[in-house]
């Protein structure tokens, strides 16, 4: 009975050769990795100990710069923008004024019982409005900036816009047309001083809330003028006057 136990017992045989080897290589490298420091732990604690960021020193000078602020003539809101910028966006809300006020006489015009196409009046009157809107937009980005709003004087518009070959819808709409490219080119001007002054905000800014809206006002009045050229002078215009009506009513 207690030979058979004792046979019936594993005997351990001694391993040899290259089991051997890489059994015993690969207990040394664990043991080695497991006493081995973490190194990326290691930099971590020595770069949270350096300081990269010292608030207090770092905004001396502009606490300095604020408090020689005189309020009453300078602002407290000016930060890195450049005088040409603030020229630049005073000329802006200058051009947006003008055609505003040119589209405030052809509204005008249209609106006249002897030309009798409403939908061309409101058409401009809303058109109108839109570029005052654009102004003040531009004004409320020159005050958030620190800078100073100077208006300029607007020119008198014309008061008549009936053309002997074309008609008065046609020209008023060429007209409409040459206005929106040129407001694009001004905007694209204006870009081009905040990119030189690397004011990426203001860039930001005209990038954002005009110049995809202004490529888009060009296609919109572009077809108008094509479609104008089309129907021609009569019964044409009557009904395209109608199609504006629908058009704003749509829109509302």
């Amino acid at each position: 009975m207690a030979a058979f136990a004792a046979s019936s017992l594993p005997v351990a045989v001694p391993l040899q050769g290259a089991s051997t080897k890489r059994l015993i290589g690969a207990a040394t490298s664990r043991k080695t990795q497991l006493a081995r420091p973490t190194t990326t732990c290691m930099a971590t604690k020595k770069e949270s100990a350096e300081i990269i960021f010292s608030p207090f020193q770092e905004v001396k000078p502009e606490l300095a710069a604020v408090s020689k602020v005189d309020n009453s003539v300078e602002s407290f809101a000016r930060s890195h923008y450049e005088v040409s910028c603030e020229v630049a966006l005073n000329e802006q809300i200058n051009v947006e004024y003008n055609i505003s006020y040119i589209y405030h006489s052809l509204y005008a015009f249209f609106d006249r019982d002897n030309v009798g196409l409403p939908g061309f009046a409101e058409y401009f009157r809303k058109s109108s409005e839109e570029e005052r809107e654009h102004a003040e937009k531009l004004m409320v980005q020159q005050n958030r900036r620190g800078g100073r709003v100077k208006l300029h004087s607007i020119l008198l518009p014309e008061t008549e816009f009936n053309h002997k070959d074309k008609g008065d819808a046609l020209y008023a709409m060429e007209l409409a047309l040459s206005l929106e490219k040129l407001n694009f080119t001004k905007l694209r001007e204006l870009h081009r001083v905040a990119c030189n002054a690397e004011d990426a905000q203001l860039a930001d800014f005209i990038e954002g809330h005009f110049l995809q809206e202004q490529a888009e006002a060009i296609k919109t009045v572009s077809e108008y003028v094509s479609q104008l050229r089309r129907v021609g002078k009569g019964l044409g215009v009557f009904e395209f006057d109608k199609y504006l009506t629908e058009q704003d009513g749509a829109a509302a």
